[in-house]
């Protein structure tokens, strides 16, 4: 079993900040489009366009991952809260997409060399887009886990 991942993702100051969104999505697969749509909203917004194909592509899977393998199908959250959660947080530099959800279940990546497959390939994209990313289990009141991909930013000058 992995250990949660936390390697890779450097301190980052919430007081420093530059920009934030979250939303909420629903636990059914419309779910994905939702999530690209905010995600090119937002990164429209802060007028972020040198990795956007790669942030929506990873923003993707990780919220088609937690749908496919975090939130039960008969799941209703009996605390009101979502059962997936996607935020964006960006500071001067860098981006990071979380998503969270309601397992404690550890993400897996597949050992496949079947490059055609239709699934099971969502964390070696994620992997291959990011320039890092890992999780970690949600503490205090909030049940589950988030799984963070953090993209460097190039900045003008």
């Amino acid at each position: 079993m992995l250990k949660p991942l936390r390697q890779g993702l450097p301190p980052l100051d919430p007081a420093a900040v530059s920009d934030a969104a979250s939303c909420a999505l629903p636990a059914r697969y419309e779910a994905v489009r939702e999530a690209r749509r905010f995600t090119r909203d937002t990164l429209g917004q802060w007028d972020i366009g040198d990795r956007f194909d790669d942030v929506c592509l990873v923003v993707s899977e990780l919220v088609t991952n937690a749908l496919r393998h975090a939130v039960p199908t008969d799941h209703c959250p009996a605390d009101g809260l979502p059962s997936v959660r996607l935020h964006l947080m960006r500071w001067s530099e860098r981006l990071v997409c979380a998503v969270r959800d309601p397992s404690h279940e550890t993400p897996v990546p597949r050992d496949s060399d079947d490059f055609s497959a239709e699934s099971g390939r969502g964390l070696f994209l994620v992997d291959s887009f990011a320039d890092s990313w890992g999780w970690h289990p949600l503490a205090g009141t909030l049940q589950g886990k988030v799984v963070w991909a953090l993209f460097r930013m190039h900045t003008a000058g």
